[in-house]
């Protein structure tokens, strides 16, 4: 199955995994620096599913998905949080803002893959 998806991190080293994991995959990675630029991202691609982190500059994870969810248009879509935080408090956060799931970084990019055709159905 191949699948858009949205990545959004600030950090570049991040978007490159993300990239040579999502490309391996063949799915269709677009890249975002953070909060802001993946709500710009939005006006222009329809992503299956949607991965974001949670401390970025500009608009961080929590402002992003509560942005996403919105917009009538992008309820529906996936969202998995891919962090390096792994306190119960912010996950439950990320949840009643819509989160779908939560990873913690580093990744296994094989799971990763999994995770995303889980949540994409």
């Amino acid at each position: 199955m191949s699948l858009d998806v949205l990545a959004v991190d600030d950090s570049r080293t991040m978007r490159d995994m993300l990239t040579l994991a999502l490309s391996s995959a063949g799915f269709t990675p677009h890249l975002a620096e953070d909060g802001l630029h993946g709500l710009e991202l939005l006006e222009e691609v329809t992503p299956d599913v949607i991965i974001t982190d949670i401390n970025m500059p500009r608009l961080d994870g929590f402002g992003f998905i509560d942005a996403v969810r919105a917009e009538e248009r992008w309820r529906r879509v996936p969202i998995l949080v891919l962090t390096t935080e792994s306190a119960d408090e912010l996950k439950a956060r990320a949840r009643a803002a819509g989160a779908t799931g939560w990873i913690v970084k580093p990744f296994d990019p094989a799971k990763l893959v999994k995770a995303l055709q889980m949540v994409a159905g």
